[in-house]
């Protein structure tokens, strides 16, 4: 079950997508967003480095955009040809019925063989600017729909490799090459197997009308020069993900409510119902859970089950994420089956996490070790299954003789890291701690893996005076009274003005620390 929770505030907009109300992903679309993926712009080549195979190129971004030669695309000719035509005012009719292609480039070639300092060129974006290196683009132009993707100078049909059926290929294949113009090339998408041809038609005709509007603004202009651009952040989730799961779509604001049932009823009508508007003063980020979620998963240390939890370090050339457990076994055997269903947990936190934070690059993975071959297995599996969900291109290698597995993933925006901890009021603001809305939670989990292993009911929890009254206060609807309903056990809290703030202590009959 999907949700998308949007927040439309001063500063832009963020999405949250929930999945069974887990947060999954999220993004930040910003008020004046530039160099979206997507976009397409008229650039003008600064400089040939022969020795990259690559060129850099102004399209406007304070650091110049890089262009390798493998991103030129086997149509690069075409493209160029078509960028000299219509910045002179050529090119009357708009598709490319009449326009005579050329020669294809080869793979293997040079850069400086067919591009030199000075030329222009209609280049689209692939790649968001990061740090401090400008935005990555390419020449090979395609533009993204709903059902089908078009790409100018193509020649064929192709169909997703995800669509297995031979006869629904046929079919839309068939479908296709019967509506697709010529001197285009179409990619059907996953999307499509149980599309109708109606469906299929209106998208690629509004990309065909994508491609018009590149030609019209593109007459006449002079580099750098935005001539397209891509659809905002929350349509493209949409267009990408809106399917039978999806429930809900949350909004704060009427008038943006109103664009995505417009945007809606254009890619799925019929479902604009599934808009909601939110209009209660509790902010709605906090009304959904998504603020507490936020600081709870992100951060180094990232709790998943039962005391369970992961350690995620970033390096200079990779993120390193290492899977700890917090429960302990004397026999052998026990160990072992105990390590390998902590791992298969942890797979699909870490799954989550490299959604959520968009981390890209080298990712290496320390499980808890497994010696037998068949659970190591069972754990490579594990990961695939949750990985499949991953939009981004990843590869996923087999658990190394030391017990590592390496993961490569694509990473086109910039990394989102959001800053989990807050200013210490123990301390005068001189250290931080964990964010104290967490503090329940963190006490919660640590006396329910007492209750569940130990044969302990009654506990002593020593805490600061402040979280002593936030936890009884209100009586019968008191954090501790939702913990006696909830386990049928009763806690003795205690106060201690010594007690950093989000300091506590669990003690048994004996006086002796438990946690």
């Amino acid at each position: 079950m999907n949700e998308l929770v949007i927040d439309r505030n001063s500063n832009g907009i963020d999405l949250a997508l929930l999945y069974n109300k887990q947060l999954t992903e999220l993004h930040k679309e910003e008020s004046v967003s530039s160099f979206q993926i997507g976009d397409v712009y008229l650039a003008k080549v600064k400089k040939i480095m022969p020795n990259l195979n690559a060129a850099f190129v102004d399209v406007g971004h304070e650091k110049d955009a890089f262009l390798h030669y493998t991103d030129l695309g086997i149509n690069f000719r075409s493209v160029k040809k078509l960028t000299q035509i219509v910045t002179q005012g050529g090119l009357k009719n708009l598709n490319l019925d009449e326009f005579s292609t050329e020669e294809e480039i080869v793979k293997t070639g040079k850069i400086s063989e067919v591009l030199k300092k000075g030329d222009q060129l209609l280049v689209q974006i692939f790649k968001e600017p990061i740090g401090n290196k400008g935005p990555r683009i390419t020449c090979d132009l395609s533009f993204a729909g709903r059902f089908c993707v078009l790409v100018p100078f193509g020649k064929s049909t192709s169909i997703s490799k995800k669509i297995s059926d031979v006869n629904h290929k046929k079919r839309l294949k068939q479908m296709v090459d019967k509506i697709k113009p010529k001197n285009f090339g179409v990619i059907i998408r996953t999307i499509s197997e149980e599309a109708g041809i109606e469906e299929i038609e209106l998208d690629l005709s509004n990309l065909i009308k994508q491609w018009e509007h590149l030609i019209k603004a593109s007459r006449n202009a002079q580099p750098p020069y935005k001539v397209l651009g891509e659809i905002s952040r929350t349509e493209s989730l949409l267009r990408d993900l809106l399917n039978d799961e999806f429930t809900n779509i949350h909004v704060n604001d009427a008038e943006y409510a109103s664009k995505l049932k417009e945007y809606i009823s254009n890619i799925a009508p019929g479902r604009e119902s599934l808009v909601r508007l939110y209009n209660s003063k509790v902010p709605i980020f906090q009304h959904f859970g998504i603020d507490k979620q936020i600081k709870a998963s992100f951060g180094k240390n990232v709790m998943f089950s039962n005391g369970a939890y992961l350690i995620i370090e970033h390096t200079e050339a990779m993120h390193v994420i290492d899977v700890n457990s917090g429960r302990k076994t004397t026999n052998a055997e026990s160990q072992q089956e105990n390590a390998l269903k902590i791992n298969v947990e942890a797979t699909r936190e870490i799954a989550r996490q490299l959604r959520l934070r968009d981390l890209g690059g080298i990712i290496v993975i320390d499980f808890i070790d497994l010696k037998n071959p068949a659970h190591r297995k069972e754990l490579h599996d594990a990961l695939l299954l949750a990985m499949k969900h991953d939009r981004s291109k990843h590869n996923i290698l087999p658990m190394s003789k030391f017990g590592l597995v390496q993961i490569t993933r694509e990473r086109v925006r910039p990394e989102i890291n959001i800053n989990t901890s807050e200013l210490c009021p123990s301390c005068n603001g001189t250290g931080t701690v964990v964010s104290s809305t967490l503090m329940s939670d963190n006490i919660e989990e640590k006396m329910s893996y007492i209750w569940d292993t130990q044969n302990i009911n009654k506990l002593t929890l020593k805490v600061n005076p402040i979280i002593k009254a936030y936890l009884t206060k209100g009586g019968f609807k008191s954090v501790r009274f939702n913990w006696f309903w909830k386990y049928k056990k009763w806690v003795r809290i205690i106060e201690d003005n010594n007690y950093h703030l989000t300091n506590f202590s669990i003690y048994n009959d004996s006086g002796d620390i438990l946690n």
